[in-house]
């Protein structure tokens, strides 16, 4: 089975709102990392 980013986003957000239930606080940190990460990849630095 191979993995695309199409797979790994859905996953990564099932992840990310399981630990925003145990820890709400974490919440913040999430947002700001994925925000960084969209940002990053929209200007073309990672592909």
């Amino acid at each position: 089975m191979v993995i695309g980013i199409a797979h790994l986003q859905p996953i990564v957000a099932l992840i990310a709102g399981i630990l925003i239930l145990i820890i709400p606080r974490l919440l913040n940190i999430i947002v700001a990392v994925y925000l960084i990460f969209i940002g990053v990849m929209g200007l073309g630095l990672i592909r």
